[in-house]
């Protein structure tokens, strides 16, 4: 009985030392090694993992970089210029300094509420009601108001307007990460240039009905009437699809457009709010001429003779 489980432990030991040396020469041939430069890059990441570099998180962004040896076509929007710079210093390869960003919501219904035809009463998502509905106003390209870019921003960085309800970007605190323009089903979010001092100007529609459709649903829908085409003396502005839209690469922000708007589509953000001007006092009125009269030279009177006695 002794000798029976001697043997058997023998050969039990004797089947794991080969799997053991058969695992040993598998975990030789196909190991993986990994660039310890990734670990450093990841960790001079902000660990948003948002994807608006788009990639799939943080440690496949640090991947291509290292992969690629430098940082040409990839951004970290939540990290900024400062996150660009300490990745480029790891990499030891320059970076080119991008425009800061923010996302822009390209809808403005606020004069939609008399124009309501419908009410929407299902699931709370707007990727669900694109789908089955138009919008209450009748506008097919406008905000669904269920605020799916709010749930999808992790920097609480947009909102929704309870009159409006339509989304408010905090340019405080966005980052540009586009996870707002991803989860918008109407693409009414778009990323910007800051511009100088944080002003632009853009086109508040997306609407691409022609005029006469589009004001039914929106007093404030862009009718495509081409008159800030006209105007934009670096042409920044394109008319397409009854729609203008202006370049925010080429966009110089000198807000000619702004007043040839008929509909106030166009709107100016930071821009310094022009003092009213006085209105001029009136002139006081011109006193009359004196008009000298001339005096009166006296005349001698002659006197009368004394009667004789």
């Amino acid at each position: 009985m002794t000798q029976q489980i001697l043997i058997a432990v023998l050969v039990l030991g004797a089947i794991g030392a080969f799997f053991a040396v058969v695992l040993y020469f598998v975990a030789q041939k196909f190991k993986v090694v990994e660039d310890p430069l990734i670990d450093e890059v990841a960790d001079a990441l902000p660990g948003a993992n948002c994807g608006g570099c788009g990639k799939a998180g943080c440690r496949a962004f640090a991947e291509a970089c290292v992969a690629q040896g430098n940082m040409d076509g990839l951004r970290c929007a939540p990290g900024g210029e400062p996150v660009a710079t300490r990745i480029a210093e790891l990499l030891g390869c320059a970076v080119e300094q991008g425009e800061p960003q923010v996302a822009v919501v390209r809808c403005n219904p606020a004069n939609c509420g008399e124009k309501r035809r419908a009410n929407y009463d299902g699931l709370t998502s707007c990727a669900f009601a694109a789908t089955v509905f138009v919008g209450e106003s009748g506008c097919a390209f406008g905000c669904l108001g269920c605020g799916d870019c709010v749930a999808a921003c992790q920097f609480d960085a947009i909102h929704m307007n309870p009159q409006t309800s339509t989304p408010e970007v905090d340019e405080a605190k966005c980052t540009a990460c586009g996870a707002c323009v991803k989860a918008c089903p109407r693409r009414i979010i778009e990323l910007r240039n800051k511009g100088r001092n944080n002003r632009r100007v853009y086109v508040s529609c997306v609407n691409k009905e022609k005029g006469a459709a589009a004001r039914k649903t929106c007093d404030n829908a862009c009718i495509g009437c081409s008159k800030c085409e006209k105007v934009c003396p670096v042409s920044a502005i394109t008319v397409a699809d009854s729609l203008s839209y202006i370049d925010h690469t080429k966009c110089i922000a000198c807000r000619k457009c702004v007043p040839e708007c008929p509909t106030k589509a166009i709107r100016d953000v930071n821009f310094p709010t022009p003092a009213k001007k006085a209105e001029p006092k009136p002139a006081p009125e011109a006193a009359a001429p004196k008009v000298e009269v001339p005096k009166a030279e006296p005349v001698a009177v002659p006197q009368a003779e004394p009667a004789k006695a």
